[in-house]
Order: C-alpha cells, then structure tokens, then sequence
C-alpha cells in the first residue's frame, strides 16, 4: 500500500475510479475544482451538482453502498501485497508521459519495480496473429533495445506483444527491462496462455492497468490500453498490422503526441505486412534492424507522423452493432466530445465509450486530438 497516502484520501481515490458514470475527465474536472479526492467527496451536493447529474452528484455526496465498499475493501487488500502498488495523478511517481494525454487515468493499479517507470521506454506492438517471423523479430528488436537501456512497453497480446516482452526479458537483468500495460483488472491475464509470463513481467519489469480489480477483457478496453502504450513510448515500433488493426490505432495516437513511428517492411504478399508500408507511406521510419531506432531515437530526428487515419479506413458493410446507427446520428458531421453525445444519448459513459471505440475500429468515426470525436464519411 502506498506510504504517502493516508488512507481516506486512498479510499477516494479507489472510490471515484470506482463511479462508472465519471470518468477520467469529470474527476480531472472535480479535482481541479474541489481539490484533493477526499474534498470531492465531503463536498456538497449543491456543488457537485453544477458538474454532474443532479443524481450522481447524490451519489457521491453518500457513503458507499454494500458493493462498492466491498470493491473498496478488494482494492486495499491487494494493495497490502508484496510488490503491488497504487498510482494517482497527484504521486509523484505517476508517469509524467500520461498527463499528455485527454484522459489520463486517475488511478494505476501497478505489479513490479516502480524503478521501471525512470527508465527511457519505447512501444512495440502488432499483429496477434503474427507469422513465426513476425515474432522472431519482434524478439530480437526487444532484446537489442533492452540491452541497450529502453524498457520495451507492449499490451501483453498474443503474438508481437508476448514476443517483444519475452525478448526484453531475455536481455537480462542488466537490461531496459519490459513494461506491460494490460487491457484487465491488474489480478487478472489475458490470455490466459501468458500467465507464466506475465509472472516473468511482475518479477523483472512492471504491469500496469487502470482498469478496477476483476475487470475482464472487453473489447472496447483493448483500444484504451493502447492510448496508454502510445504515450509512455518516446516511440512506438509496429512489427506486423493488417491494413484494419488496433496497432495502426497505437501508431496514429503516437503520432498525434508527437512520439516517433517506426514500422518493419514485409512482403507485399503478406496481408500483414499492409498496415506497416501504409504507415511507410504516411511517413513512418522503415527501420531493418534495431540500432536504426536507437540511432533515429538518439539524435531526436523524424518528427511523429501527422496526425488522421493511419490507414485507409474502408466502409463498414454494416453496422458494428444496433446501437452503431443511433449514436452515429446523434454525433452527426460536427466533432462532439463526451460530454455533448452523453447529453445526446442519455447513454452511460460505459456504455458510451464502448460503442465509441467499437466504431473507431470500423472506420466509422475517429477520435481527435483534442479528445472530439468526428464522423467519418462514407467511402465508395
């Protein structure tokens, strides 16, 4: 547990990430209001009610109920384990990368060495489905940067991810080490087929996840992990990426925060090679072995690639789900943010940004880099 938190303000912290109908914009909002966590909580209705839903600011404005104590309760148990560890955005240890982004998470739930989080990282993502050499390379690129000091971030996928971790791993305990940012609950693996190494993780490197205690992996939490890849990066590698792929999603918020972009060229007969020469194009370093990213990474040069679309974004065939058409009129052709589609919708933020990430991924909108998100048109 966290020395330098006494534990009411622990307690507000764990309980405003707990809120699903916040998020990480309103507590920012709250924080930047009230103050502390402890103070948005003692706060009045009255005056939490000129940032939130009349019924959620009663909410807060009350003692937890049964289940969110028990949460609460969960939480603080895991934290009195050895090597587990709890980051606000008031801990001088959170990582400074993330307050570049919109959102960035109130809480992190870490597992490992926080001395991880000092050293220099780059991202190394692609393809779950990789090829054998794919993840041969994905390895070795890992490896060589390790040995040479960077601590290899990735999302601890199948393929390139469990690839460029393990090979990180294999450069010892001399090297950058290797930084997994999980799309879970930090108790839980996913895949299930990596739990042993992501023991190797919790040992030698860091795991970290923003997501509550027993959180499952759900598709719309993937993307948001990858917003995090993208950011600790001073770069981001993508190894393998078909021409739709959450990793090009990682390539374009890397770009948009200024990060360098560096892609592995491939066959042009592999489908898996479509998403890194589309990034090429766009201006993404071609790099062929390691040391041309220590090299590129050392004198600062290539600027990030320009923010928009990192591939061409085909046109749905069909709605991503039910809920796809209502929300798609309710954006319209005008950016809107979270705030404005809630208002719209009625929906929950859940349920809102679920559907949100969903459709980003189908090509049917993208997220700004103002946090906005905008209507794609059509493509013929």
């Amino acid at each position: 547990m966290p020395l330098t938190i006494a534990e009411d303000e622990l307690r507000a912290w764990i309980r405003l990430s707990l809120e699903p109908e916040l998020g990480a914009a309103r507590i920012r909002l709250l924080l930047s209001v009230f103050g502390m966590p402890q103070d948005i909580c003692a706060a009045s209705t009255g005056s939490l009610a000129r940032y939130l839903d009349p019924g959620l600011a009663a909410r807060l404005r009350q003692a937890p109920d049964e289940p969110l104590r028990q949460a609460i309760a969960a939480s603080l148990g895991w934290l009195a384990e050895p090597g587990h560890h709890l980051l606000t955005l008031a801990d001088p240890l959170y990582p400074q990368a993330l307050f570049e982004l919109n959102d960035p998470p109130p809480i992190l739930y870490a597992h490992g060495q926080l001395d991880i989080l000092s050293r220099p990282m780059l991202a190394i993502v692609g393809a779950r489905s990789a090829t054998p050499e794919g993840a041969r390379n994905a390895h070795d690129f890992a490896r060589h940067l390790a040995q040479q000091g960077w601590c290899v971030v990735s999302g601890l996928a199948s393929g390139i991810d469990g690839a460029a971790h393990a090979g990180a791993l294999d450069a010892g305990a001399s090297g950058g080490g290797t930084l997994a940012v999980l799309g879970t609950g930090i108790d839980r693996v996913y895949p299930p087929a990596h739990r042993a190494l992501a023991h190797r993780i919790a040992e030698h490197g860091l795991m970290l996840s923003e997501f509550p205690l027993g959180a499952q992996g759900l598709p719309f939490h993937f993307p948001q992990r990858n917003r995090i890849v993208a950011a600790l990066g001073r770069g981001v590698l993508v190894v393998e990426a078909a021409a739709r792929s959450g990793s090009l999603i990682t390539a374009r918020l890397a770009g948009e925060l200024g990060r360098e972009v560096f892609a592995i060229p491939g066959s042009i007969h592999s489908p898996l090679s479509r998403g890194c020469h589309a990034l090429i194009r766009q201006g993404a370093k071609l790099v062929e072995s390691g040391q041309d990213i220590v090299e590129e990474l050392r004198q600062g040069g290539l600027p990030g690639i320009a923010a928009g679309p990192a591939a061409p974004r085909p046109v749905p065939q069909q709605e991503p789900d039910p809920e796809a058409a209502p929300l798609l009129q309710a954006l319209g052709y005008e950016p809107a943010d979270l705030d404005t589609l809630q208002a719209r919708t009625g929906w929950s933020i859940d349920r809102l940004t679920s559907r949100l990430t969903l459709l980003e991924i189908s090509g049917a909108l993208e997220r700004q880099p103002d946090g906005r998100y905008r209507r794609l048109p059509d493509r013929a």
